[in-house]
């Protein structure tokens, strides 16, 4: 399950960068500051971008926001570690990429 978390964390930090290369906001700084960690814990594996909380995975694989660091927030749920593909990673809060049928 770690390695599905660690290309969570990449394409989180990939989809930052381009959305802050997008608004002409990609100077260095900011750059570093889009750059992720994960920290593991018992009941949570925490995704941080920068000094700050971004995302929290359950032990079943469940990507939530947070309300505060280190407190899950059920009520934003993001799919789970084999449905990452189906979001944009990259905006303030993740958004579901929005299926387009021809």
């Amino acid at each position: 399950m770690y390695d599905k978390i660690q290309i969570l964390a990449d394409k989180v930090q990939q989809e930052t960068r381009e959305t802050l290369a997008k608004r002409g906001l990609d100077c260095q700084t900011n750059i570093d500051n889009a750059t992720t960690s994960i920290k593991e814990g018992k009941k949570y594996t925490k995704i941080d971008i920068g000094g700050s909380g971004k995302l929290m995975i359950d032990q079943e694989g469940n990507i939530y926001g947070i309300k505060a660091y280190g407190v899950i927030h059920k009520g934003h749920y993001f799919g789970t570690l084999d449905t990452i593909n189906e979001y944009y990673w990259g905006n303030y809060k993740p958004v579901k990429k929005e299926v387009i049928c021809v």
